[in-house]
């Protein structure tokens, strides 16, 4: 069983730095934000920003990537967004 801080600890972007080492990442290559939406809500993109944002704060012109902002209904463990990364690493 995974206790809510556990959860929360893996789902900070920081782990996959800790699990790859941010030394080792050559750029980011692709993000898909999945953003758990209510009917009518289409602010996907806006919330995925974020993501993006932090990316090119760290990693500047390498932080550049391709990216999908999806809607869905539901996310596994109740969670607002799942961010998914394409990382090319060294």
């Amino acid at each position: 069983r995974i206790d809510r801080g556990e959860r929360v600890e893996r789902s900070d972007p920081r782990c996959v730095f800790r699990l790859v080492g941010i030394d080792n990442m050559v750029r980011i290559v692709k993000v898909v934000g999945f953003v758990a939406s209510s009917d009518g809500f289409t602010g996907q993109p806006g919330v995925v920003n974020g993501a993006s944002e932090l990316f090119g704060e760290i990693f500047g012109d390498a932080g550049n990537h391709a990216r999908s902002a999806v809607g869905v209904s539901e996310l596994p463990l109740g969670a607002p967004v799942e961010v998914e990364l394409i990382v090319e690493v060294r």
